[in-house]
């Protein structure tokens, strides 16, 4: 088990970022930076907070507990001019801040950039929402199904036959996140390298997920077509599949160079397939490549997973199992890896979490505290701005915390 370590150092210690986002984008920027020890302020409403809080599983805030993890809470009412106040003298100790409300709300709020600018010069401020600052479709919502749906993802997700896929979880919010937490660092260090000053970070969820399909548009302008949805096959490669095993359970296989494919068509016994013009180059084998799973899936269905395994890796041929959670669990390169790793849990116990992702070898990440309860660093956040114990029993008498 992993205890938590409130007072270890992580490379980001000595950063500070406000984060006033809800849901899933932001929660996902900003676990990436306070598990690397930045303060991550989660500023949120004094009645319910968050509304990632309240996506439960059977009772539970897992959510909640993975990507707020090594953050403190702090509730204002930013209806009321002394949270106000307060939230103007937190802008002035921060390095970064990351909202996700629709275009326009902050500035109606009396908190557009440039007002926080003029109290904070250096601070970068990370503006998520599903479509941009700027351009026809800024006051739509911004749901990453949304985005999903129309950045050509789905289109492309699932089989020819079939309706096209969403994905299930949110991958766009994801990609938004990660994307977002290098563009915050990048900015912030141009503030602190290069004596450059604070500027604004237009992070729409649609942007990054359309960038990672690649040279979609490019491939578009040469082929004039648009590709059809090919399962868990490759345009690019063959063989490349999801093939069943004996015993039901399912294999990936990549053979996705030549030399790659004349092992494997080798290694089963078939090696005559290497000369056949069906399969004698790439660009053969992606033309017939319904004949070619065919012979590789009749291969697969007379061996259970495990032996499929063990004959392909003796053999080193790039083909591994198709795992779900259950499967990942007790596989031991996760143990091996601490991929999962169980964190003291007030509720479960332990609670099971992915372990830092990246690790650096001299500064590593570290679970520093549990994702807070709401409004749980009240007093400590508000002491550290100099308010009084007084003040506090008064601001919460009035709503304002």
């Amino acid at each position: 088990m992993r205890n938590f370590k409130p007072d270890a150092k992580g490379p980001l210690k000595g950063l500070r970022i406000l984060d006033m986002t809800r849901v899933v984008a932001g929660n996902e920027l900003t676990v990436l930076l306070a598990d690397y020890g930045a303060d991550v302020i989660k500023i949120e409403t004094p009645d319910k907070g968050d509304d990632l809080r309240g996506w439960k599983t059977q009772g539970v805030s897992t959510h909640w507990k993975v990507y707020s993890r090594n953050k403190r809470s702090l509730t204002l009412n930013l209806r009321e001019e002394k949270a106000k106040d307060l939230f103007f003298k937190l802008v002035g100790t921060a390095d970064g801040l990351v909202e996700n409300f629709r275009p326009g709300t902050l500035e109606k709020m009396g908190m557009a950039p440039a007002e926080l600018h003029k109290i904070n010069p250096k601070l970068v401020i990370v503006r998520i929402s599903g479509w941009g600052q700027d351009g026809m479709y800024k006051h739509k919502p911004g749901f990453g199904t949304l985005i999903e749906a129309m950045s050509g993802f789905a289109a492309s997700n699932g089989f020819e036959d079939r309706p096209p896929v969403l994905p299930a979880f949110a991958m766009a919010d994801m990609i938004a996140g990660l994307t977002g937490a290098s563009a915050i660092l990048a900015a912030i260090r141009e503030v602190e390298v290069n004596g450059g000053k604070g500027q604004v970070i237009d992070l729409p969820l649609f942007d990054p997920l359309f960038s990672i399909q690649g040279p979609l548009p490019a491939n578009y302008k040469v082929t004039g077509k648009v590709p059809k949805r090919l399962g868990s096959r490759f345009t690019m490669a063959a063989p490349r599949n999801a093939y069943q095993a004996k015993d039901g359970k399912w294999v990936a296989l990549s053979a996705s160079t030549q030399g790659m494919w004349e092992q494997f068509a080798k290694s089963i016994g078939q090696e005559a397939l290497i000369e056949d013009a069906r399969f004698k180059t790439n660009s053969d084998r992606l033309k017939n490549v319904d004949e070619l799973d065919e012979i590789v899936g009749a291969f697969m269905g007379k061996h259970d997973r495990e032996y499929i395994l063990d004959f392909f890796d003796k053999a080193g041929i790039t083909v591994g199992p198709i795992c779900d959670i259950a499967d990942l669990i007790d596989h031991p390169y996760v143990k091996d890896r601490e991929i999962i790793v169980e964190v003291p849990d007030e509720e479960l116990g332990t609670l099971p979490m992915h372990n830092i992702t990246a690790r650096l070898s001299g500064t590593p990440g570290e679970f520093f505290r549990p994702a807070p309860k709401l409004g749980e660093h009240n007093a400590e956040i508000l002491d550290e701005l100099g308010v009084s114990a007084d003040e506090m029993k008064a601001l919460k008498e009035k709503g304002v915390i």
